[in-house]
């Protein structure tokens, strides 16, 4: 029977198929293969260190013995708090290798959210940094009884630089990890290798269960999409990585693709925007991914125009919204166009991309990747598909797709109609397949490229004795995209409360990106028939020019 095209197709990049071989596989034989094919090349630079492709393979391996010595066994959970250095993919690696599961943490939660996250997963082994913004987390996790066993990345193992901070009594380190030679779990496609949390619709934290399948599916289809092209990685290229390695887009989009390819990681910390354009100039970076954020601050900085960044060959925007003048900016500076596109945690994230062969409309998303259907239904039925132009709920399916929500049973049948994935973001679809989002049915805001959601706001908003009732909305902010803004009634008889004195009751409450970035107080807020806060009427206000 012959395929009907989709509309996209058209549309896709010359030398791309959508109808392109998705490879499938685990993320243990991706390490075998790259370790044997790629051998001698460097896989990791860390200050100014190298580590071979072999040697990441045997230091993962060693790890994952020692983790089998402590007893972890296939389907435990391990969790990872870790930054952006060689230990998150030698931990990555090394439980998966040893049967577990991973279970990423942020280092912008705070200790309740790490200790929630910790216990719905069931990690009691914990793989934690020994940076000042990592171990208390992890020791606080550790006194609670919540983790039996901590694991310390010291930082000062990756080269001069490093922090030489003192191992708590009890931890194991990374580096004396070692067990005896056993035969490795067998791992398959479809076992759930990462518990990577993101927010339902009412905040609360829930863990998306992605497979070895979704993960080397999505990396696959970026693969595809890219063909043959100039964008596609070659020997000697050299991917930047900034961005942090707990969110699913660096971790499948950056690091998974580029390991995949064999090309080398430039792992940084944090992003430190001279430091950035250093390591283009100086250290001939081929190939940067940021976000709306990072590339604002590249946009402006004062040397912009004066360095050479002739080693790009690519660059990318993710996680957020772009302002449509610092991609055409950045398009002047560089004379490449900002890649982009549209994904989820719920999809490894692959989505869409952007074509290159014409400038993104508002909105504009891009085209499926190659292997991912998509279309648009009616909101008030999920099965009714709306013909080209009409707006509705964005559906997805493909390879990529997580099989649900962890321990979520009724969330995962409520986000998945005849095995189609519900989105939650409200769209359109051109003629020619290109998808353009206007709305989120979900109540998030994006911040700096991270998934921020209100009802956790208030809900620490109200733990303060003064507050009565709060509601938090996204508001325009011209570097992070999105930031949060609260509108707070006060008790009767409280005194006045100032922004300042809000964001210190909650810096232990909350993370630095949730932290709202202004307030208003009222004397009263709005509500539906029905006694629910109409945060809808305090959005239409703002756009009508309210503050």
């Amino acid at each position: 029977m012959t395929r009907q095209p989709h509309p996209w197709e058209a549309s896709y990049p010359e030398g791309a198929r959508w109808d392109a071989p998705i490879p499938t596989g685990t993320i243990p034989g991706m390490l075998d293969r790259i370790a044997r094919d790629y051998t001698d090349r460097p896989a990791l630079e860390f200050r100014g260190q190298r580590m071979t492709y072999a040697e990441l393979g045997r230091r993962a391996d060693r790890l994952a013995r020692g983790l089998m010595a402590l007893g972890v066994l296939p389907g435990d959970a391990v969790a990872l708090l870790l930054s952006n250095s060689p230990a998150h993919p030698i931990a990555f690696f090394a439980v998966l290798r040893a049967g577990g599961r991973v279970v990423h943490l942020s280092p912008l939660d705070p200790p309740r959210a790490v200790e929630r996250k910790l216990q719905d997963s069931g990690a009691r082994v914990l793989i934690a940094g020994n940076l000042p913004s990592l171990l208390p987390q992890a020791l606080a996790a550790r006194q609670s009884g919540t983790v039996g066993t901590l694991i310390v990345a010291e930082d000062a193992d990756w080269g001069p630089g490093g922090l030489d901070a003192p191992v708590p009594p009890g931890a194991r380190t990374l580096r004396d990890l070692d067990g005896p030679d056993e035969e490795w779990p067998a791992a398959l496609p479809a076992d759930v290798a990462v518990l990577q949390y993101t927010g339902g619709t009412t905040g609360a934290p829930r863990a998306a269960m992605l497979t070895h399948a979704n993960l080397i599916a999505a990396v696959g289809m970026y693969d595809a999409w890219t063909g043959d092209t100039e964008r596609a990685y070659s020997p000697g290229d050299k991917v930047l990585v900034v961005l942090p390695l707990f969110h699913i887009y660096a971790l499948t989009a950056v690091m998974l693709r580029a390991l995949w390819s064999g090309v080398e990681l430039m792992l940084r910390a944090r992003f430190d925007v001279k430091q950035t354009l250093d390591d283009i100039e100086t250290g001939r970076c081929t190939h940067f991914y940021g976000v709306p954020t990072m590339w604002i601050a590249m946009a402006n900085h004062p040397d912009i125009t004066s360095r050479d960044l002739s080693s790009l060959k690519v660059t990318s925007s993710g996680g957020a919204a772009l302002p449509h003048e610092v991609g055409v900016r950045m398009e002047g500076i560089t004379g490449l166009r900002l890649g982009g596109g549209w994904g989820m945690t719920e999809t490894s994230p692959a989505g869409t991309n952007l074509p290159l062969d014409r400038a993104p409309g508002p909105g504009d998303i891009g085209l499926p990747l190659p292997g991912i259907e998509m279309d648009v239904v009616a909101l008030d039925d999920p099965t009714r598909v709306l013909p080209p132009g009409e707006v509705g709920e964005v559906r997805i399916r493909g390879a990529n797709v997580t099989p649900g929500y962890w321990r979520r049973p009724e969330e995962t049948a409520e986000a998945f109609v005849d095995g189609w994935f519900l989105t939650g973001d409200i769209g359109r679809m051109a003629p020619d397949g290109m998808f353009t989002l206007v709305d989120r049915k979900k109540d998030m805001i994006i911040s700096g490229g991270f998934n921020v959601y209100p009802r956790t706001i208030e809900d620490a908003i109200h733990e303060h004795p003064a507050v009565r009732e709060a509601a938090v909305i996204g508001v325009p902010d011209p570097y992070r995209g999105q930031s949060a803004k609260a509108y707070v009634v006060l008790r009767d008889g409280a005194e006045p409360l100032t922004l300042e004195s809000l964001r210190e009751f909650l810096s232990d409450k909350l993370g630095r990106h949730e932290l709202p970035a202004a307030l208003e107080l009222r004397d009263s807020l709005p509500h539906t028939p029905v006694g629910k806060l109409a945060k809808r009427e305090l959005i239409a206000e703002l756009k009508q020019g309210g503050h």
